[in-house]
């Protein structure tokens, strides 16, 4: 499983011309799985990114997370993190597991950043045409991928 974690001071998620997910301060999660991940992934993973310290404390010092400034989270599911662009020019998403393996731990993994924040999360929709939109503060983005720990 792979995330792309944004601190932002804004986001939000339009499907179909309507807002279905916003947040203010907090961060932005894109979220791409593929067939091998667990929920052993899905905790690891969820446990990292609502702990990361990358929120500035009184000094200006990136020592907060998202946790201790009460911020919000907005998850957003994206096959496209796991494109492999080895071959030609055309990426390939074989990696990417498909809406039956990837639903419900697309679902698990809101249940757990949930369970971590102690209150809902916004999300996307899973599958849909969707319009993100984000204000990234910092910039601050990190990426975590559960198979390659040290990444």
């Amino acid at each position: 499983m792979r995330l792309v974690i944004q601190r932002v001071t804004e986001a939000s998620v339009v499907v179909e011309g309507a807002v279905i997910g916003a947040i203010q301060n907090g961060l932005m999660i894109l979220v791409g799985i593929e067939d091998a991940d667990t929920q052993e992934d899905i905790e690891w993973l969820a446990g990292k990114a609502t702990n990361l310290r990358i929120f500035d404390d009184a000094e200006g010092v990136m020592n907060l997370s998202v946790k201790d400034i009460e911020g919000d989270i907005l998850l957003i599911s994206q096959f496209t993190l796991h494109a492999s662009t080895k071959k030609g020019n055309r990426p390939s998403y074989i990696n990417a597991s498909k809406p039956s393996i990837a639903v419900p731990l697309y679902e698990s993994m809101i249940k757990a950043l949930e369970k971590e924040m102690e209150k809902p999360i916004q999300t996307g929709k899973f599958g849909a045409d969707m319009k993100v939109s984000l204000l990234n503060n910092g910039p601050v983005t990190i990426i975590m991928d559960s198979k390659n720990k040290d990444f």
